[in-house]
């Protein structure tokens, strides 16, 4: 029997983006694992689908769509290997009373698997920076970096964000309650602060901290 034509092409796609089964790739898409049982069911990948690995890993469509051609358009990248870079800011995180550093020049990058990436959420909007202050020890502590999708805005309560308020930015734990968010710190030395609905309109969700580490010096 002649292989579906999808699988074909999922073949190809997982093989150039180190993706190691269909379960991971629906994440890196941001679609359900029903999503892939459809589009093999109807025997053609979705337009989207192309647009999504174009933006997350650079991949060409012409050669998504027939196997000729250059793998990659961007050249950024090395995406034969199996590393992404993310980049470091000079901006901080402050685990305090608000950091005003928020410059967006790069001054480090950092190495990830492109795989371990692709199942946390997407790469292209990821960035690293500098934590400051110790409103979130233990669990993040002053000099760590933290790593931060900015695609990942809904908020999950109790997961830790970067949070711009103004001209500050802030690492926290968020709840939401009615008319209400609220930035919770894992010190208990620091005080939650609320924020009503009228508050809302200064505050900007940066992204979801997804991964923490820690140089010792």
């Amino acid at each position: 029997m002649m292989e579906n034509k999808v699988d074909v092409l999922i073949k190809r796609i997982m093989g150039a983006t180190g993706i190691s089964c269909q379960n991971d790739l629906a994440k890196a898409l941001g679609i359900n694992r029903s999503g892939i049982t459809h589009a093999r069911n109807n025997n053609k990948i979705p337009d989207k689908w192309v647009l999504k690995l174009y933006k997350e890993f650079g991949l060409n469509p012409e050669w998504v769509a027939t196997g000729c051609g250059n793998k990659f358009l961007d050249s950024g990248q090395d995406h034969d290997s199996e590393y992404r870079y993310i980049p470091k800011v000079r901006a901080m995180l402050s685990a305090g009373g608000g950091s005003f550093e928020t410059c967006s020049e790069v001054i480090d990058n950092l190495c990830f698997k492109r795989e371990w990436l692709a199942r946390k959420g997407s790469a292209a909007e990821m960035v690293a920076m500098e934590v400051f202050g110790r409103s979130m020890e233990p669990e993040i502590k002053e000099g760590d970096t933290v790593l931060i999708d900015r695609s990942q805005v809904n908020i999950l309560a109790g997961a830790v964000y970067a949070v711009g308020i103004e001209e500050t930015i802030f690492v926290k734990r968020l709840e939401k309650r009615p008319n209400q968010l609220v930035l919770c710190s894992d010190n208990h030395d620091y005080e939650p602060i609320f924020l009503s609905q009228d508050d809302m309109e200064s505050v900007r969700i940066i992204g979801k901290v997804i991964w923490s580490c820690r140089e010792y010096r």
